[in-house]
Formats: C-alpha cells, sequence, structure tokens
C-alpha cells in the first residue's frame, strides 16, 4: 500500500511539472510568434523621429563651420552696400543731366529716377536724379560727376557691410534645402494619406522659406554689385555761382541787379497787357454804356436849348 501511494503521488508530481512546462513553452511561444511587423513599424517611427529632430536642429543652426568662415572671408569676397550724395551747381540743368545718364549707360549704370522743378523768379531748374553705377566704377563715376560740375557744395559716401548677413543667409539656404531633399524621400517612402498630407505641409513650409531667403540673397547681391548715388542738381543764375554772391565784384554786381532790374519790368508790363488784354469785354461793355450816357446827355442839353 505504501508503495502504491507514492507512486500514484510521484505521477502526480511529474504530471504537474510537464503541464507546467507546456504553459512556459507556449507563453515563450507566443510572445515569439507576436507580429513582426509592429516592431519593425516601431523601429521606423522612432528612426523618423530622429530625422526630424536632426533636420530641425540643421535648419535651425547654421552651424558653427560657418560662423568660422564669415570670420576669415577675405577683404575681395566681402559685400559693401555703397551710397554717395552729391550736391552740386550746374550751368545746364538739362545738359547735365543727358551728360550722367550718358555716362551712367557707358559703364552699364542706369538712371533710376529723376524729377525736376522750375522757379519762376528765375527761371532757373533744380532737381534730382539717382543712378546705379557697377561698385568696381563707383568712385569714378563720382569723379566725373564733380568734374563736369561748375560747383560741388556737398559731397559723401557710406557703406554698410552685409558679408556676415549674406553668409548666414547661405547657411540658412543650405539647411533648408537638405530638409527639403529629406521630406521629399520621406514623400516617396510614405504608403498612408494621412502621412502624406503632413510631409506635403511640412515640404511647402520649407520650400516656401527657401523662396523668401533666395529672394533676400538676390536683394543683398544687387544692392552690392551695383553702387546707389544720388545727385542734386542746381541751375545757378546769370552764370554767377550762389556760394560767391558775398565774393562779386563791382561789374557783376552791377550786371546782377540790371538783369533784376529788367526782369521786374518785363513782369510790370506783362502784368499791365495781360491786365487789359483780358478784361476787352468788360472794357467794350463800359464803352458802350459811357457812350450811350453822353448821347442821353446831349441830347437833352439840345432840348433845352431849345426851348430856351
Amino acid at each position: 500500500m505504501k508503495k502504491a501511494f507514492w507512486s500514484i503521488v510521484i505521477l502526480m508530481i511529474v504530471s504537474l511539472i510537464a503541464c507546467n512546462g507546456d504553459s512556459e513553452q507556449k507563453t515563450n511561444s507566443n510572445q515569439m510568434n507576436e507580429p513582426f511587423e509592429a516592431n519593425v513599424e516601431e523601429g521606423n517611427n522612432t528612426t523618423n523621429n530622429m530625422e526630424s529632430k536632426e533636420t530641425t536642429e540643421d535648419a535651425e543652426n547654421p552651424g558653427e563651420q560657418n560662423d568660422d568662415e564669415a570670420k576669415d572671408i577675405k577683404d575681395s569676397d566681402r559685400k559693401v552696400m555703397y551710397t554717395a550724395n552729391l550736391e552740386v551747381e550746374v550751368e545746364s540743368f538739362q545738359k547735365s543731366y543727358q551728360t550722367i545718364e550718358s555716362k551712367a549707360e557707358e559703364i552699364e549704370g542706369y538712371v533710376v529716377k529723376s524729377n525736376r522743378h522750375e522757379n519762376e523768379e528765375d527761371e532757373s531748374i533744380n532737381g534730382q536724379v539717382t543712378v546705379r553705377v557697377p561698385q568696381e566704377k563707383f568712385q569714378e563715376f563720382i569723379m566725373s560727376v564733380e568734374e563736369e560740375s561748375h560747383n560741388v557744395l556737398d559731397s559723401s559716401t557710406s557703406g554698410e557691410d552685409v558679408t556676415e548677413e549674406y553668409v548666414d543667409l547661405e547657411s540658412r539656404l543650405a539647411s533648408k534645402e537638405k530638409v527639403e531633399k529629406r521630406l521629399e524621400s520621406f514623400m516617396d517612402e510614405a504608403e498612408k494619406t494621412e502621412d502624406l498630407l503632413d510631409i506635403s505641409k511640412d515640404l511647402e513650409e520649407i520650400q516656401t522659406d527657401i523662396e523668401d531667403i533666395k529672394g533676400q540673397m538676390k536683394y543683398l547681391e544687387n544692392k552690392t554689385d551695383l553702387a546707389t548715388v544720388t545727385i542734386q542738381l542746381q541751375e545757378i543764375d546769370a552764370g554767377i555761382s550762389s556760394t560767391g554772391k558775398d565774393d562779386l565784384n563791382t561789374w557783376e554786381k552791377t550786371v546782377q541787379q540790371f538783369m533784376k532790374s529788367v526782369n521786374s519790368l518785363i513782369i510790370i508790363f506783362s502784368s499791365i497787357f495781360i491786365f487789359v488784354a483780358g478784361n476787352i469785354p468788360v472794357f467794350i461793355l463800359i464803352g458802350i454804356i459811357l457812350f450811350i450816357l453822353f448821347f442821353i446827355i446831349r441830347k437833352r442839353k439840345r432840348t433845352n436849348h431849345k426851348r430856351e
């Protein structure tokens, strides 16, 4: 009996161990057979997040190498916006304007805008001309304008260094273009419509940023390739410079006073002529009325004289 009892106990223990082993093996088998695609998808998401983070950092941080390059730029490669302002006296506004325009075209520049104003008192012409000229011909053009002028009243030049700004734009453009390529590759690999829409939106924003940066770079290139020169032209009166009036000799003062007197007489006679010619209809009407009154008065006098 004892042997049979212990045999039964041993069999029960073996059965329990076998059941536990099968259960563990089944559990391990189920864990190993979970969808492998989910793990792959999770890995892909992680990779995408890391790449997105890298691209964002590239876009926001231009890089230390570019900063070092900006500091080590040669003088010949620097981008400087040059401007000049001149105020000159000329003997003839129209002639000087044509000379400035011809000189600008000769060095591959052009007139941006111009305006003129005629002084009614002395009939002189004043005006302003703004010209864009190649930077390498900047000083040459200024010297030619000063040489062609009767007198230079004021002259000033200035320059603004935009090299670091331009280099920064170049770095930002390179980073944005790198992000653009990565987004395009993500779009080619995307399978879900939602993912395609999200990537398309991000790609559109990046492309807009790229166009803005290119526009800023083009503006700086234009401003640095062509210098801006603004010229104030003052036509002098009767060949006398306004800056030398205090030093005029007796003859020059006489000529100036004579010209003023002549101009005054012309203005007076012109005013009288305009008044008379412009009021002829009124004078005719007044003349007719006076003639009628004279005729009536004369007729009455004759009548009275006959009665007497």
